[in-house]
């Protein structure tokens, strides 16, 4: 369907019957929260929502919708706004769902090894609450995001290539629908042959489907032992093909990271480090002591193998932890490259085996565009990131971007691969979707849509509404 913002008369009367439901302090209509969380990390530019309000409970958000849904207002949820595609844009106004307020854990389960939390519970916090249990949650993309926010965007990061995303740690949802209903999409059972997989329906969606309240989550046993190294190389190349021999020799590393020269410029001057200027291999092994010694020599051996220049071990756990946090600053130390500059980050990711001449064609690329870049990536799953850096008013420099980064897609996905790994779709790669998943594809997500939101409340303009012309 195709909608409009809604007219100053109708919005008045939407806030007027959400301040009726949650109070007028949780029905903010300023232009600077507006505004704030119109916009994400992404260098997409930003649309205001009429009205942010603040839900403190699943039946209050369920309220919510249905207030929305009387007045066919568009609803956009916003956990933290860390998205990088223009994900909470809100395109035709309405309402954000700002789901900070709901940020308790419900329920921990030692014995079962799963939690139930609410939507804005943040990583970070989950974890704090999670370490004296001797428990934690593995999925890691760097920022802290809230859970419901990275639910909605199917996240996975660097300990992805060991414990998987959220698709893989995600056990049930409460998701509210369109008709304002409370959905459970399963129950706590670890498998389930009882219909439709309406969780991994949900993970990923991106806010077009429903409104995510809470998450019932996998977690892992704290390892006994923790190991972690850099390893230098000559070539961006010798570096991919250390990490694709570890992984087919059945190395059980934890993370394993890539950072090409420029970056490791960036991080020792952001972080004043020392690390050698060259592409870097960040890695990291889980297990008993024996295990991880066993692991590390044999990491060890595998990087001389192909050319390692200098094995770097973190000695203690203040290292490592430091190590970590400058793999996990990459965005903000690139940006420091080139003061006052723009970023335009995107990602793409292949099958392994493919992901050396993937990485080694796009680093020709930018060279051959003159641009300033930097290369990192979750490379143990085939996943990596390019992080442009372009002045504010250079035209001619976002196009020479915009076409780098058509290319890089259009590679990733020739070899195999998808536009994107994890940031997710948003308003950046709907124009991939048939190019991938071809008209078939398409017309199964515009289906799915129209079944679960036929009134287009959920975040609308974005995934299976957006225009995917080549």
């Amino acid at each position: 369907m195709r909608r409009r913002r809604l007219s100053e008369g109708a919005t008045h009367e939407l806030v007027r019957g959400l301040g009726a439901l949650l109070g007028a302090d949780r029905v903010l209509t300023g232009r600077d929260v507006c505004d704030q969380h119109g916009r994400d990390e992404s260098f997409h530019p930003g649309a205001a929502p009429d009205a942010v309000v603040y839900p403190a409970s699943a039946e209050e958000a369920a309220a919510i919708v249905r207030v929305c849904r009387d007045h066919r207002a568009p609803i956009v949820p916003f956990g933290a706004g860390t998205s990088l595609e223009g994900h909470v844009a809100a395109l035709h106004g309405g309402v954000c769902v700002d789901m900070s307020g709901m940020n308790r854990l419900l329920r921990l389960s030692v014995a079962d090894l799963d939690v139930t939390v609410e939507a804005g519970i943040t990583r970070h916090g989950l974890d704090r609450r999670l370490r004296p249990e001797g428990v934690f949650f593995p999925v890691d993309p760097g920022a802290d995001a809230t859970l419901g926010g990275m639910v909605a965007t199917g996240a996975s990061g660097t300990t992805t290539v060991r414990y998987g995303g959220m698709r893989e740690n995600v056990l049930s949802l409460l998701v509210v629908t369109a008709d304002g209903e409370l959905l459970r999409t399963r129950s706590r059972a670890r498998k389930s042959s009882a219909g439709y997989d309406l969780t991994r329906l949900y993970i990923g969606s991106e806010g077009t489907l429903g409104l995510i309240c809470e998450a019932t989550l996998r977690v892992h046993p704290t390892p006994e032992a923790t190991a972690a190294a850099t390893c230098s190389f000559t070539t961006l190349r010798d570096a991919v093909d250390c990490v694709v021999a570890m992984l087919q020799e059945g190395i059980p590393v934890a993370r394993i990271e890539l950072a090409d020269e420029r970056q490791m410029e960036a991080i020792n001057r952001h972080d004043d480090l020392t690390h050698i200027v060259a592409p870097t291999v960040f890695l990291e092994l889980h297990g008993s002591p024996a295990d991880v010694g066993i692991q590390a020599g044999e990491a060890q051996r595998i990087a001389a193998d192909h050319g390692c220049s200098a094995y770097r071990a973190a000695t203690d756990e203040r290292e490592r932890r430091a190590l970590w946090r400058a793999r996990h600053r990459a965005y903000d130390a690139a940006r420091a490259l080139r003061p006052g500059a723009r970023a335009m980050t995107t990602d793409a990711c292949v099958p392994i085996s493919a992901l050396a001449d993937c990485i080694a064609e796009t680093q020709e690329d930018i060279a051959t565009c003159g641009l300033t870049a930097t290369i990192v990536g979750h490379v143990g799953d085939g996943n990596f990131h390019v992080i442009l850096l372009l002045g504010h008013d250079d035209g001619e420099e976002l196009a020479r971007a915009r076409a780098l980064h058509d290319r890089l897609v259009r590679r990733a996905i020739d070899h195999g691969g998808t536009c994107t790994g994890e940031h997710g779709v948003g308003l950046g790669k709907m124009r991939y979707l048939e190019l991938e998943h071809g008209p078939a594809g398409v017309k199964a997500m515009r289906a799915l849509k129209r079944a679960l939101d036929p009134e287009s409340l959920f975040n609308p303009g974005k995934i299976a509404e957006g225009s995917w012309g080549l």
